[in-house]
C-alpha cells in the first residue's frame, strides 16, 4: 500500500518540483531557460508514468507477500 501511495503521489510531485528547481537553477547563473527545457513532461505522459510506478510497486510487493504467505508462523517469528 505504501508503494502505491508513493507512486501515485511521487510522479506529480516530482514533475512539479522539476518545474520549480530547473528555472531556479537557471536564474541562479543568470540564464533564462526556454519553456522546452522546463516543460519536459506533458499531461498525456503523466498517466503512463503513474501507472508504471503503481505496477512496479505492486510487482515488488508480490514476491515478499508470496514468501510470507508460504512461511510458517513460528519460523517467521524466529527469524525476525
Amino acid at each position: 500500500m505504501t508503494g502505491l501511495v508513493a507512486g501515485a503521489l511521487g510522479v506529480p510531485l516530482g514533475v512539479a518540483l522539476h518545474g520549480w528547481v530547473i528555472p531556479a537553477m537557471g536564474d541562479s547563473v543568470g540564464l533564462r531557460l526556454p519553456g522546452s527545457v522546463i516543460a519536459v513532461y506533458h499531461e498525456a505522459e503523466l498517466l503512463p508514468l503513474v501507472l508504471g510506478g503503481l505496477l512496479i510497486a505492486t510487482l515488488g510487493a508480490l514476491l515478499p507477500a508470496g514468501w510470507a504467505a508460504r512461511a510458517r508462523t513460528a519460523t517467521a517469528l524466529r527469524t525476525e
